[in-house]
């Protein structure tokens, strides 16, 4: 059944040929998108659906999140509100609580934030495993993920269980669990961080995760500089997020390479860290995402509307910057053509805000500004 979405203000298509259309339609058949341009050369459709001068652009692209989890760590946040500082440690937590839930449990709790994040807009979400971080808990992660989310990326190397031997432990993350999480997985991710691995671990792991064939992901300088980007770009990794603290170098290396900056606002702000200079990558060239990093430690959020405004305000972004790095930014951490973008043949992920331009996401923000989502062509709000 073909779907006539008429009567749209504006149009963000992230295509550089069509650009920003305003009196714009679109038509959706099936799961893709069959036909964009003026409203007035619409062609039929079986449906018609009039947005009366709304917004439409893509549905946002999360490319960072970490939704296969039990627990709370409510404790931990309040600390941190009252001054304790972030380390990797609190992961060990939620770590003990996933370890302990059913799989019904983490499937449950995966889904209601997945469908959370729907009526907000996200029509294209990853998640990654890391809560588990034995193999069978592992392998279990990466199986209920890929029930749900569109992209999974296995996080075995989130953290060094507590009372393991870290090297014992990277054996382990090279060698069985990644061969128990292979074929459930596309991408392979790695805390490069003090407090969780060094170089040389992060090395090997992304080295094990490529010669399986899986691609590349970097947790990199949230902490503080480190060689995380140097290491996401000489391994060709997709992206590297984070990027809280970067050196004149890593940024000249992010601009020269394919590799993309993948931001997290949310995190930054609730565990009071600096928000990443996304105005001194963006200057210097390189590609810029913006991403939720929903998780129940540092980034219990997965409004994506909210790291957009967060963006905009307080990280010198542009509108336009904001919506196209939470689109097809985030398309592009993932490798990705089909997503985050409007054009015919593209994925019909629509989303219809309730306001009559995209710059309302930041003009009015906290305003819940989803209208209607349709996700492959399904409405789904």
């Amino acid at each position: 059944m073909a779907v006539l979405i008429t009567g749209i203000g504006e149009l963000t298509t992230n295509d550089p040929e069509l650009g920003r259309l305003t009196d714009a339609a679109l038509v959706i058949e099936g799961p893709k998108i069959a036909w964009v341009g003026a409203a007035s050369q619409a062609p039929d459709a079986d449906e018609r659906v009039d947005v009366e001068g709304r917004a439409v652009l893509p549905g946002w692209v999360d490319s960072h999140t970490h939704l296969v989890f039990a627990g709370d760590r409510t404790a931990e946040f309040e600390a941190r509100m009252a001054g304790k500082p972030y380390t990797a440690g609190g992961i060990a937590i939620t770590v003990g609580a996933t370890r302990e839930a059913t799989d019904e449990q983490l499937a449950a709790n995966l889904r209601r934030h997945v469908d959370e994040a729907s009526r907000q807009g996200t029509t294209c979400l990853e998640t990654k495993t890391g809560y588990g971080l034995t193999v069978a808990d592992e392998a279990r992660s990466a199986r209920i993920a890929g029930e749900v989310a569109d992209e999974v990326t296995f996080l075995g190397a989130h953290l060094v269980p507590p009372g393991a031997d870290a090297e014992s432990y990277v054996d382990l993350v090279c060698g069985e669990m990644l061969d128990a999480v292979a074929g459930s997985v596309r991408w392979a991710d790695v805390f490069c961080e003090t407090g969780a691995f060094d170089e040389a671990q992060s090395t090997r792991v992304l080295k094990a995760a490529a010669e399986r064939g899986l691609g590349l992901r970097v947790h990199g300088n949230q902490l503080g500089e480190g060689p995380g980007v140097r290491l996401a770009v000489e391994l060709g990794a997709a992206s590297v997020d984070h990027c809280t603290y970067l050196s004149d170098a890593d940024v000249e290396a992010l601009a020269a390479s394919d590799t993309v900056a993948t931001l997290l606002p949310a995190c930054d702000l609730s565990t009071r860290q600096p928000l990443a200079p996304a105005r001194r990558l963006l200057d210097a060239g390189a590609t810029v995402a913006l991403a939720s990093n929903a998780n129940p430690g540092s980034s219990y959020t997965t409004s994506m509307a909210f790291c957009v405004a967060t963006a905009v305000l307080q990280m010198r972004m542009t509108i336009e910057e904001a919506v196209w790095a939470a689109t097809a930014g985030g398309a592009k951490a993932l490798r990705r053509e089909d997503v985050g973008v409007l054009h015919p043949g593209a994925r019909a992920d629509v989303h219809v805000l309730d306001a009559p331009s995209v710059t309302h996401l930041a003009y009015r923000p906290g305003v819940p500004l989803t209208k209607s989502v349709w996700r492959a062509g399904d409405r789904v709000r």
